[in-house]
């Protein structure tokens, strides 16, 4: 996959494209990112890329010269699918997560200030994304957040792919706890059921308190499905995570 990232502040993305999961996408050569700072194309020598919006109102905006030139400089700009990360946009998912994941080109602009040239997102954005109800100063972090997860979806960047078809989301359901070495802790046991072997009883249990998370954390995921239901999605998801498990093992 190739990623072009249009942003003022370029020197945020180094360290996180050289750490952890992206940085191992990067390393296997299964993803190349490239940083546009959008400033290089100022429009004049003070380095100006905003200005006061039309009709009035509070913040500054993005000027529509240096976005087209930076999107202009990306070769393969026209195959490729075009995020805008902004509070305005469709609220960003795993199912969306592990769309872009099959997508060959990316490019993401992240927007500053009171927002960008609406001429510039009508001409060449596709999706316009939000990952929540807030609003930070920039782009970028939102940025990094959408490319973490899509980049796990890209086969061959986890060594070991049940990780991500048991995470939150990808079953249905929020996760379930998880405990760890040792059994006891300053007076604190790790639940029996996961101890006893019993693989039926610990999917159950699993199962179990993964709905019990998501009634009380993200209800909505619940709507219009039957206990039945999810119970099938959740248990298909973990022993497709479990056979993916046994051919990495063997």
């Amino acid at each position: 996959m190739q990623v072009a990232v249009a942003t003022l502040f370029p020197e945020m993305f180094r360290p996180f494209l050289g750490c952890g999961v992206v940085g191992k996408a990067i390393e296997k050569e299964l993803v190349r990112v490239t940083l546009l700072d959008i400033r290089e194309r100022a429009v004049d020598a003070r380095g100006s890329v905003d200005d006061y919006q039309f009709g009035g109102g509070a913040g500054m905006v993005l000027r529509p010269e240096p976005l087209f030139e930076t999107f202009e400089r990306i070769p393969w700009r026209d195959r490729a699918r075009v995020l805008c990360m902004t509070p305005a946009g469709r609220r960003f998912d795993h199912r969306l997560a592990v769309e872009l994941a099959g997508e060959d080109h990316l490019v993401v602009i992240c927007g500053r200030y009171g927002g960008i040239d609406e001429r510039f997102v009508d001409s060449v954005v596709t999706d316009r994304l939000s990952v929540g109800d807030a609003v930070v100063s920039g782009g970028e972090v939102p940025a990094m957040y959408v490319l973490e997860a899509v980049f796990r979806w890209i086969p061959g960047v986890l060594g070991k792919m049940e990780s991500a078809q048991s995470d939150s989301f990808a079953t249905g359901l929020l996760d379930y706890p998880r405990y760890t070495r040792p059994a006891r802790y300053r007076n604190m046991d790790v639940p029996g059921v996961l101890l006893s072997g019993d693989h039926a009883g610990i999917r159950e249990w699993r199962f179990e308190k993964a709905l019990e998370a998501t009634r009380e954390y993200h209800p909505e995921l619940l709507e219009g499905r039957s206990p039945e239901e999810l119970r099938e999605l959740f248990i298909r998801s973990v022993r497709r995570a479990d056979r993916q498990k046994e051919q990495n093992d063997g």
